[in-house]
């Protein structure tokens, strides 16, 4: 083995490293049923970030105009929990939050289709913890989706 080809499986990664090595990890989302890419396929982490960004400045802008009056230390606080009450009741009922209506996602129960409100709290409150959604399968679902049995699609 060259060294290029060392450094090369290092700096891609452990997946690169296996699939280089002959395993078959298949498309993302192969094992769920869903399509690799297009309407209803995984929806990519870029996406879901800047969806989640755009969500935590409306939640910013909420709380610093309608609660704390400016920014201050309670105004993070109070964000997070309009983060959550926002993710229940919009996820909860349509299946998206506004970033995720924005970027074009929706969040899917698996099996069902449609997200429960109960659904819908317990991958809220995970995402709110922050380091659930932090932890990726191989089908680049966030621990806090696996848990609650949805998945975040594109439209």
């Amino acid at each position: 083995m060259d060294n290029r080809q060392a450094i090369g499986s290092w700096l891609s990664g452990p997946r690169a490293a296996a699939e280089d090595a002959g395993a078959d990890f298949g498309a993302r989302g192969e094992r769920l049923g869903l399509p690799e890419e297009g309407p209803g396929s995984i929806a990519r982490p870029g996406r879901r970030i800047a969806a989640l960004a755009v969500d935590w400045a409306l939640c910013l802008l909420i709380a610093s105009g309608l609660i704390t009056h400016g920014y201050d230390q309670a105004t993070g606080n109070w964000a997070l929990l309009i983060l959550f009450v926002l993710g229940v009741l919009t996820v909860g009922t349509v299946g998206f939050t506004p970033g995720k209506r924005l970027l074009g996602l929706r969040v899917v129960a698996l099996g069902t289709g449609r997200v429960n409100p109960l659904r819908a709290a317990l991958r809220t409150a995970l995402l709110c913890l922050a380091v659930p959604a932090l932890i990726w399968d191989r089908d680049g679902r966030g621990l806090h989706d696996r848990l609650a049995g949805t998945v975040e699609v594109r439209l």
